[in-house]
């Protein structure tokens, strides 16, 4: 998870969902949970001198004021300015070597230099944003050609008239059989305004070639649809990742849902690997009417404790689908709701993130993350490296995981097993509701009694 503290105040998340054709591939080597931002540069900013050196100082800067650990995990930190600064660089690529060695000193994966593309990437996955055609792309395994498999509505790609289904065969005139969805999904993105040239086939047909202006488009990060299962009704909510858009669009898939009258929920965070802080806590406030969301514990030693706040949109049961690379932001709502007994969580063990990061943006454009606080559960547990244990354990072996992940078409059917078993858990909860004499539109709606202070 991380935060932001940038100059620039934009916000980050590692784990990478390519953008504007986005792939459906989430890695989670570069996890990230970001805090809200407030400036910093101006203390340093009067410093600051031309070359690689200024860089540097400034990064040792952020990272000596404000390291989650006053020690430096036992590192000699005035020794590695002295070292920093008494290099000489013949490039500013040089410099930056020598900078992630200093950090690497810090054995904390996740407080890390970001070179100036890297940190553009970060930035621009968080706002939920991205300049690109608006194209979701998957890699069919057994055609070995790369698909549309969504197309945004309004966005260059639906105007210029490709559809789901259609093969990307070359994107500026290279060829798209050896790479991956999320390797074409980079080709896609660019400028805004500028232009690229899309190569595609239909059904086996013949290529055709359009030119497509590259736009700023809304990412989604939120799918949604109600699932038919038995006599159930089943709100299936998936969020891919926690950035600036997340809360808005998942407050439009809770009501969407709850209209159309559910029996109760499923939340997907399986693969999510993290993301803004801010959308974590409005998510879980969501689906919590009251209780502690999570306590986090800063450099100082002081701790903050944030709650649910009586706002929540429904009251209809739930339960949470995790697995290894549900992290960071995914691992805070999924803690609130268990530690809360709100929803039955299910699946396989979490990743295990339990550390907070800043996001800063450096004078040359290049980025820096650093760790500034851990965080615990409602009730107490630190789950770093441990993840969290679902209540109920849905194993699936490396190739169901394989076909289930690849095809997202697949996820929140009876071809997926852990969502199968999630609405299993639900059902003696639903039954009790029903025998109740509520209905479906009552459960999915916070009372007035519940949200009266």
């Amino acid at each position: 998870m991380t935060h932001f503290r940038s100059p620039s105040a934009l916000g980050s998340l590692g784990g990478a969902m390519a953008l504007m054709g986005q792939s459906v591939t989430i890695a989670t080597t570069a996890l990230t949970f970001l805090w809200p931002a407030y400036p910093v540069a101006a203390q340093t900013e009067a410093t600051f001198e031309e070359g690689p050196k200024a860089v540097l100082d400034e990064a040792w800067q952020l990272v000596n004021r404000e390291y989650v650990d006053p020690t430096f995990n036992q590192v000699d930190w005035d020794a590695a300015r002295q070292r920093l600064l008494g290099g000489e660089y013949s490039s500013r690529d040089a410099a930056y070597a020598a900078l992630r060695q200093e950090l690497n000193r810090l054995n904390d994966p996740y407080t890390r230099f970001l070179d100036p593309q890297e940190y553009s990437d970060l930035t621009d996955q968080t706002s939920g944003e991205a300049s690109g055609v608006g194209l979701q792309l998957r890699r069919d395994s057994e055609s070995q050609t790369v698909l549309v498999m969504e197309i945004l509505p309004g966005s260059p790609a639906e105007q210029a008239g490709l559809q789901v289904g259609d093969r990307i065969v070359l994107v500026d005139s290279q060829a798209t059989d050896r790479l991956t969805a999320a390797g074409v999904a980079r080709l896609l993105r660019g400028a805004e305004n500028s232009q690229v040239t899309l190569t595609f086939s239909r059904n086996g047909g013949q290529n055709r070639t359009v030119i497509l202006t590259r736009v700023r488009l809304e990412l989604p990060t939120v799918h949604y649809a109600l699932r038919q299962v038995g006599d159930y009704r089943i709100g299936y909510i998936r969020l891919d990742e926690f950035n600036a858009h997340a809360a808005e669009q998942m407050t439009t898939a809770i009501n969407t849902l709850t209209d159309l009258g559910i029996d109760g929920f499923v939340l997907d965070l399986r693969g999510n690997p993290g993301g803004l802080l801010s959308a974590s806590i409005e998510i879980s406030r969501m689906w919590l009417q009251r209780g502690p969301i999570v306590l986090t514990q800063g450099r100082s030693g002081a701790s903050e404790q944030i709650s649910a706040n009586r706002t929540a949109l429904t009251q209809a049961p739930l339960a949470v689908l995790v697995n290894a690379r549900s992290a960071s932001s995914s691992e805070i709502v999924t803690g609130a709701l268990k530690d809360n007994d709100r929803a039955v969580v299910v699946g396989t063990t979490t990743y295990g993130k339990a550390l907070v990061q800043s996001l800063y943006g450096l004078a040359d454009g290049s980025g820096l993350t650093v760790t500034v606080a851990h965080y615990y559960t409602p009730n107490g547990t630190d789950i770093s490296t441990r993840g969290i244990t679902p209540d109920i354990e849905v194993a699936m072996s490396g190739r169901d995981q394989q076909v289930l992940f690849g095809d997202p078409r697949l996820l929140g059917t009876e071809a997926d097993p852990q969502f199968w078993q999630a609405v299993t858990a639900l059902e003696t909860t639903i039954i009790a509701q029903r025998q109740g004499g509520q209905s479906p539109r009552q459960l999915g709606r916070s009372s007035p009694e519940d949200s009266a202070e």
